[in-house]
């Protein structure tokens, strides 16, 4: 897979947020399903007025349904006398096209190498959960889960201090076929608002599926008490799922910030983001 662009065309950056509740994830599906991608390739093509012509998005990070985007990152690569004759109308357009719980917010032509998923070098979440014993404020109930346990947080903080570094996550996520599980998870920590909502930061140089909903899962279980702050990094040594790790629902998560490294370094990191990565002394092959 190439980063560069075919002669003719311009790339452009994308940033851009959503409210996943209505969305059947990030991804283009079959069958009809809305869907982020969906969303905003239809729309795009519908402001150019490209008929059938279907410019193809790609994104930092693909969000299940349910998860939410407040920094997603994702890129277009459109031919360059549309992309001459629509810059300065196109985002108000969109905006004006789109459906209201998916905005974009800019729109500028990418620095050379740029790749939105590839050239990351992070990706940023929080999760929110509160154990209010009275629940979830309503007005934020499609952003915050509910846990019916008084929550330790502390002890959910030493949990999650085991879990940093460079760790095959095979534990924590749904395997797919060829891809590897191992990831440096960069920062895990906790706080508790005054608000009573505790939300997670987790920040990782990718993520694989699932892996920072089951991650949650088991800082909860640590939590509330159910296991000792052992227990997680006693899960990601064992290397396969533990049937008490649980995959915890997507709404209260969401996708905060991607970052990325400086233009003259973006081929680099595209390499090296494609390599397939092995720990030290796993051997070969």
């Amino acid at each position: 897979m190439s980063d560069e662009v075919q002669p003719g065309f311009v790339r452009v950056r994308m940033d851009l947020s959503y409210d996943g509740s209505g969305f059947s994830g990030w991804a283009k599906q079959a069958g009809g399903r809305r869907t982020v991608q969906g969303e905003i390739e239809d729309a795009l093509r519908t402001v150019t007025r490209s008929g059938e012509t279907m410019y193809e998005l790609t994104v930092a990070g693909r969000t299940d349904a349910g998860v939410h985007a407040r920094g997603q990152v994702a890129h277009v690569d459109l031919p360059e006398e549309l992309w001459a004759e629509h810059r300065e109308k196109l985002l108000k357009r969109l905006a004006g096209r789109l459906a209201k719980d998916v905005r974009i917010w800019s729109l500028a032509e990418a620095p050379a190498g740029f790749n939105a998923r590839f050239s990351a070098i992070w990706r940023r979440y929080a999760y929110r959960v509160t154990d209010n014993p009275g629940g979830v404020d309503p007005l934020l109930r499609s952003h915050v889960l509910w846990h019916d346990w008084p929550l330790d947080v502390d002890a959910m903080n030493e949990a999650a201090r085991r879990l940093l570094g460079e760790h095959d996550f095979a534990a924590y996520c749904k395997r797919r076929e060829g891809a590897t599980t191992i990831r440096t998870l960069q920062e895990l920590s906790l706080v508790r608002g005054e608000d009573g909502v505790v939300t997670a930061t987790v920040r990782a140089d990718a993520f694989c599926h699932n892996m920072v909903r089951s991650l949650i899962g088991a800082l909860l279980f640590v939590g509330d008490g159910h296991r000792g702050p052992e227990w997680p990094g006693k899960v990601l040594a064992a290397g396969v799922r533990d049937s008490a790790v649980h995959v915890v629902r997507p709404h209260g998560l969401t996708l905060e910030e991607v970052g990325y490294p400086a233009d003259e370094l973006l081929a680099a990191r595209n390499k090296e983001a494609r390599n397939r990565r092995t720990l030290p002394g796993a051997g070969c092959c």
